[in-house]
């Protein structure tokens, strides 16, 4: 098997050359303590933090000073649920609302914020993952203390209309967080014109080092520190930082920012052309997520009558890696909660496959995907016993 064509860059991104070049020195040349100023191995690595924190803030168009690095996206979701919850518990505020489609960090995080009596109203969506903004505003209640809403879904892809959400969050004076871990990278960031409040960040989905992510906290925004120790990230968050992960982070979204509107637009064409080949090759599919506003290397299709575990593997043997979902919740026998939630059945939901492309994919590898997946479905449906019922029954 010659052929590798990667095709879960949801999952995670490969590095780029640029930013290994970049965190090099920060392992061995300059490996000081950032604490340690006195010295000018301790000032070179603080210089060089300053420095992501700069471009990280140039990018979502913060101040420098609003920018907190954390070890990844969960850690920055967790942050923004669990600190304006504690910052406002007995202050008559328990009510945070969400929706059903969230990655599990945030949905989890509200299970266990239940044990301090804090409420979550989770919003429904459309057949597209699509939220209503009329069911938002009827959920807010006087005791709402937080909205949080996904920018761009990691299953499905759909993107969320983020700046009216915002608009509505403003309006009634309540925190807005955004879990923007997909969409950075690929779509349009501006947190004062979508009035985003906290924003949750990652590295690894963007060509950078896992284990590093960031947090946007708005100046005045009433949010508990996570954790406690020495002073860095101005007391906020302790800890020794990962200068090197900190470095890379900082280059893969200066590399981002270089390349955006030709990242986006090439994507573009090659998911609309997956997605087209894929329903002109392929019957009895279903497209998820909405079909113009999502990421723009997002595909998700439903191969009805076929198991999606069973499809990824005999991907695996041609050499292309695909996802039947997130990536954390891989190991899971349940069908996605995200795919659930935009009315699929149980059975169809298991039928789903994700491509999530990247700059290195090309025309000739969406071709050989399309023209495998064909093979590979038919020789599915053909031996299976739920295709083969229905078509009896049709007789």
């Amino acid at each position: 098997m010659s052929r590798k064509i990667y095709l879960d860059n949801a999952g995670t991104t490969r590095v780029r050359k640029e930013v290994k070049e970049e965190m090099q020195p920060y392992f061995d040349e300059m490996y000081g303590n950032p604490s340690s100023q006195l010295y000018e191995l301790g000032r070179k690595s603080k210089e060089a933090i300053e420095k992501a924190r700069r471009i990280v803030a140039d990018f979502i168009n913060a101040e420098e000073r609003e920018i907190y690095f954390t070890g990844g996206g969960s850690e920055s979701d967790n942050w923004a649920l669990k600190g304006t919850a504690f910052a406002n518990l007995n202050k008559g505020k328990n009510h945070i609302i969400t929706t059903k489609i969230e990655h599990h960090a945030i949905l989890h995080t509200c299970e266990y914020l239940e044990k301090f009596g804090i409420e979550t109203t989770y919003l429904s969506v459309d057949k597209y993952g699509m939220i209503d903004l009329e069911e938002l505003k009827e959920a807010i209640r006087p005791e709402t203390m937080l909205i949080s809403v996904m920018f761009a879904n990691n299953e499905i892809g759909t993107i969320q209309p983020i700046e009216q959400i915002g608009e509505i969050a403003k309006e009634h004076g309540i925190t807005f967080h955004v879990d923007a871990v997909q969409a950075m990278g690929s779509v349009k960031i501006d947190v004062k014109k979508q009035y985003i409040d906290l924003l949750s960040m990652s590295a690894h989905k963007l060509g950078g080092p896992k284990g590093v992510g960031g947090m946007y906290i708005r100046k005045g925004v009433k949010i508990d520190n996570f954790i406690h120790g020495g002073g860095q990230e101005r007391g906020r968050r302790a800890g020794t930082e990962g200068v090197p992960n900190i470095v890379g982070f900082g280059k893969a979204v200066e590399l981002a920012g270089r390349d955006f509107d030709h990242h986006v637009a090439r994507l573009t064409e090659l998911r609309n052309r997956l997605m087209k080949s894929i329903q002109d090759n392929i019957p009895e599919v279903i497209l998820n997520g909405h079909p113009t506003m999502r990421l723009p290397n997002n595909v998700n299709f439903s191969y009805k009558y076929v198991e999606g575990e069973s499809i990824l593997l005999l991907l695996d043997m041609e050499g292309i890696a695909a996802s039947s979902g997130s990536a954390c919740t891989s190991g899971s026998l349940d069908p996605s909660h995200v795919l659930l939630a935009t009315g699929l059945d149980h059975g169809t939901a298991h039928g789903s496959i994700r491509f999530t492309l990247s700059d290195e994919i090309t025309e000739e590898d969406i071709d050989f995907t399309v023209e495998t997946m064909k093979k590979i479905i038919e020789r599915l449906r053909a031996m299976s016993p739920i295709k083969n019922d229905s078509d009896l029954y049709s007789l």
